[in-house]
């Protein structure tokens, strides 16, 4: 390999949207750059989802500040192919210094001098600093529950496209936040028998009172939140865009043909065993979305607003049988399941990033995303700054910050320098 002689002031590693805001902002700046990613841009966007995922937030919110989706009005839901191609053409708006189709293989600090020796597909380069721009969803996790069964089709909700791909047969959908919530539905739309099992989450409305919730949490001050609550680290939300957007309501889901179904225990013997909590999960979320309504009527009371009031939106149907009788166990054949869809998250990988920038369980050390290694860099993260870390438009705000910070580091490093 060969020592790439650039001047590159700051690597960034990853063009999703964390990339392309973080190229943003150092362009701004006049810091020179590179961004590497391994595949195209924003490809989880592409071929990390389901055919028909949209957007979960209104387009006048999940966007950059500076661009509009073309084509969409601000409160459509821009379908995941649109999204991608929107992080396309506001990369080439300001000439982002992006190479697609190079995977960076490590990074390495220097011994006795400034930065970082980086390996990648494509050679060696050198950098005074790092941004690890590749976000929360590098490596889908199966939990360690899962069955060695070969008789059945196991897949991540990442590799979840469509219901066609999948065998004859019910599915067990694990997991209920946005991702299991909606292709569950897809699914039983679909003509599928569907099993969903529902864990702790928060469940906000859609919309209420003429407003969305994303717009109620930006008035309300909870996008800025800079923690989660004490016992909601790895609590989901539950949210849709899909159909126009509408709240996930889980008793309507029942009702619908959804068999809903506790948090999932164990697997032994051809049979799943589920835990007791149905019932108390959905009552719950009901809490959750229930106090962001009396949040949102006590802020029109509060500020005067001439906003229709919506008595129906705390209307809830009755519990249907599966949470007065909730099924704990089922076996799989009796019940006719071949496929099981894990939607159970993901963890970061920074394997690549050898350096002293991780505490002992492997989580990146940072405050606002700068690292307690010099210059190394995080942006993407959840709650990297506050609760909207993570949506386009937190991540933009996050990427300003670095990139300030950088600024401010080249400054001193400058300093007395001819």
């Amino acid at each position: 390999m060969t020592v790439e002689k650039t001047e590159i002031d700051t690597l960034v590693v990853g063009a999703g949207q964390a990339g392309v805001a973080m190229s943003e902002h150092l362009t701004k700046l006049g810091i020179s750059h590179l961004v590497l990613e391994k595949n195209r841009i924003a490809e989880a966007w592409r071929t990390g989802r389901w055919d028909s995922l949209v957007a979960n937030g209104p387009a006048w919110h999940d966007r950059f500040p500076n661009m509009t989706f073309a084509g969409f009005g601000p409160d459509d839901f821009v379908p995941k192919e649109q999204v991608a191609d929107y992080f396309v053409a506001y990369a080439e708006k300001f000439s982002a210094p992006i190479r697609t189709g190079v995977e960076v293989k490590s990074a390495v600090r220097n011994e006795g001098r400034p930065g970082f020796t980086v390996e990648t597909s494509a050679g060696i380069i050198e950098a005074r600093r790092i941004v690890a721009a590749t976000g929360p969803f590098q490596r889908p996790v199966i939990p360690a529950i899962a069955p060695q069964d070969a008789s059945l089709h196991q897949l991540h909700s990442a590799q979840y496209y469509n219901p066609q791909q999948l065998p004859e047969g019910a599915v067990l959908v694990v997991g209920a936040g946005s991702s299991g919530v909606q292709i569950a539905d897809e699914l039983q739309r679909a003509g599928k028998t569907v099993y969903l099992s529902v864990g702790p989450h928060d469940r906000p409305p859609r919309a209420y009172r003429q407003r969305d919730f994303c717009w109620w949490l930006g008035v309300l001050g909870l996008w800025d939140a800079a923690a989660s609550q004490p016992g909601k680290e790895h609590v989901t939300i539950a949210v849709s865009g899909a159909r126009g957007g509408h709240t996930v309501d889980f008793r309507k889901l029942a009702y619908q043909g959804v068999n809903l179904v506790g948090l999932t225990r164990a697997f032994a013997d051809g049979k799943v065993t589920f835990q007791t909590d149905l019932a108390d999960n959905i009552a719950n979320g009901d809490a959750n979305y229930l106090s962001l309504l009396d949040a949102a009527d006590a802020y029109i009371a509060r500020n005067g607003l001439d906003l229709p009031e919506e008595p129906e939106a705390r209307h809830f149907l009755p519990d249907p049988d599966c949470m007065v009788n909730p099924v704990t166990e089922l076996d799989l054949k009796e019940a006719g399941i071949t496929t099981i869809i894990w939607a159970t998250g993901y963890v970061a990988d920074y394997s690549w990033l050898k350096v002293d920038a991780f505490d002992e369980n492997n989580k990146p050390k940072h405050q606002r995303g700068v690292s307690s290694e010099a210059g190394v860099y995080f942006l993407g993260l959840p709650w990297l700054s506050r609760r909207g870390s993570t949506f386009i438009w937190g991540v933009w705000h996050d990427a300003k910050y670095i990139a300030d910070h950088i600024a401010t580091q080249r400054k001193y490093s400058e300093y007395g320098n001819p």
